[in-house]
């Protein structure tokens, strides 16, 4: 008997998992991934794109030819979840699974926050973060807010590297001097789980300049004044807003009946749901994790793995121990690394390395090492 696997969702979780599930079960599986984008893109590489260090065209792994044996890449739109079922809807016809992976991320909403889309900019989605480029291309200098609208949100760093990627890009264009950056946050802290890393960020800041506003968000933008109104009553003049946009679940999973509190509930130590055969990893999941594409990857392994077990007749022991390493920019070439680990029940905890220029050498082997591994070719970025 074959086994079919249909894994719904082709980023950090959703390739891993048909990657490695296809590699040890190459004649048990018959695996089919779905995904209605055109590409991958890693985070990181949005920003890089945002402030010129690269083009749009050399970040984006596309998904036509996926290099990946025994996979088979279905280009489309899922319009139906059945988890009981597990039966699938797509614009590309229906899919019946014996198991069945859901790893459809989070949908971003601009237009969730009165006033982003008429008097600022978001740069979480990758044509927001590519349009957003040519916007920082033409700015003149003056006041950015960069800005968080919503919890909870992806990569809980990002806002922190922008702001100082921010005062990298201006300082290089001689326009630093007359402009402000400042960063509002809905953490008191940075990086929360490691106190290390959020010192180090705070310094960051006191040493840039970069005005820090811990524990509020931006409910709306006035545009006409050019006004943030935080959640505190609070008002930021601003010339350039970057906003992080509200985050749900994808509507297809609302509807199907796997979200509980507008997100998919798993076991923690699984990533199993409350439906037989039926597993949910990444940003989809209210797991307890950071909503971060490392963390997507984690989950996936330990999901593969059990996966692999069942198919083999074998008893699934693999468990998530909610670890996760990320990257962090601080300009100037310099990258810290960032480890921490989120357990159920237990205080996360993390610790930092750099910022150094060695590191940026290893955060382009964490890069090149995945697309190899899930795309079968080489990448230089």
């Amino acid at each position: 008997m074959v086994t079919r696997v249909v894994v719904l969702g082709a980023g950090f979780g959703g390739l891993e998992l048909a990657t490695t599930v296809a590699a040890r079960c190459p004649d048990a599986v018959e695996l089919t991934l779905v995904d209605q984008a055109e590409g991958f893109v890693f985070g990181f590489s949005k920003l890089d794109v945002m402030f010129g260090r690269t083009q749009p065209e050399r970040v984006l792994h596309r998904y036509a030819g996926l290099g990946t044996p025994g996979v088979r890449f279905v280009a489309a739109t899922v319009t139906a979840i059945d988890p009981a079922t597990r039966r699938v809807e797509t614009t590309a016809g229906a899919f019946d699974a014996d198991i069945l992976v859901v790893a459809l991320g989070a949908d971003l909403h601009p237009e969730a926050t009165p006033g982003l889309l008429e008097g600022g900019h978001e740069f979480y989605t990758v044509a927001g973060a590519f349009a957003v480029r040519d916007v920082l291309e033409r700015f003149p200098g003056g006041r950015v807010v960069v800005a968080v609208t919503s919890t909870p949100f992806k990569c809980p760093p990002a806002p922190s590297e922008t702001a100082l990627l921010t005062h990298e890009f201006l300082s290089a264009r001689g326009l630093r001097e007359r402009s402000e950056i400042s960063l509002v946050m809905p953490l008191g802290t940075p990086i929360p789980p490691s106190p290390e890393a959020s010192a180090a960020v705070l310094a960051a800041f006191e040493e840039r300049g970069i005005r820090w506003y811990p524990e509020r968000l931006v409910r709306s933008l006035d545009a006409e004044r050019s006004v943030a109104l935080l959640s505190d009553g609070s008002e930021l003049e601003y010339d350039l807003f970057l906003g992080v946009p509200v985050h749900r679940a994808p509507a297809v999973v609302a509807a199907s009946g796997l979200a509980v509190d507008g997100w998919i509930p798993v076991d923690p130590d699984t990533l199993e749901t409350a439906f037989p055969g039926v597993y949910a990893i990444g940003d989809v999941t209210s797991v307890g994790t950071p909503k971060a594409g490392v963390f997507a990857e984690g989950q996936a392994a330990v999901a593969a793995q059990r996966i692999v077990a069942t198919v083999r007749g074998e008893s699934p022991e693999a468990t998530y121990d909610g670890r996760g390493i990320c990257y962090l920019e601080f300009g100037g070439d310099r990258v810290a690394k960032v480890d921490v680990t989120f357990r159920a029940g237990e205080r996360p905890f993390g610790g930092l390395q750099g910022p150094s220029l060695d590191l940026a050498a290893d955060k382009h082997a964490f890069g090149t090492d995945r697309i190899r591994r899930w795309f079968g070719r080489e990448w230089d970025f």
